[in-house]
């Protein structure tokens, strides 16, 4: 299981990466992997400001669906289109190519919230 040292993540399984305050968000290599095949991704709430932990859409797996939360309070600003004829790409490339939003963050003073890989990998077991 893939847990990178430069992300940060949280409690839900989201996985988090800063340029400037602009974040990029996606699920964690457990997430999908415990989820299983990843069949369709949706993203409600583009354009939209939120509040940190807010639902933000869900990943439908073959046996369940799963919420999607915002790890920081900001405005998500795209969504990644790839995942509409290739939700796979979650299962696939987690971190990479299986990346769902981008969003502008509001509050950088949350990310002092977020796990480190460390802590992330303690609570995965």
């Amino acid at each position: 299981m893939g847990i990178r040292e430069n992300l940060k993540y949280t409690k839900d399984h989201e996985w988090i990466s800063f340029d400037g305050d602009i974040a990029t968000v996606g699920i964690t290599d457990f997430a999908q992997s415990e989820l299983g095949d990843i069949v369709y991704v949706e993203v409600d709430k583009l354009d939209e400001n939120l509040n940190k932990d807010d639902i933000f859409g869900t990943v439908e797996a073959v046996k369940t669906v799963s919420d999607l939360f915002i790890p920081v309070s900001g405005e998500i600003l795209e969504f990644n289109e790839s995942l509409n004829d290739n939700p796979e790409l979650i299962n696939e490339s987690p971190y990479d190519k299986g990346w769902i939003i981008k969003m502008k963050v509001e509050d950088s003073g949350q990310l002092s919230e977020l796990l480190d890989s460390k802590s992330y990998s303690e609570i995965t077991g």
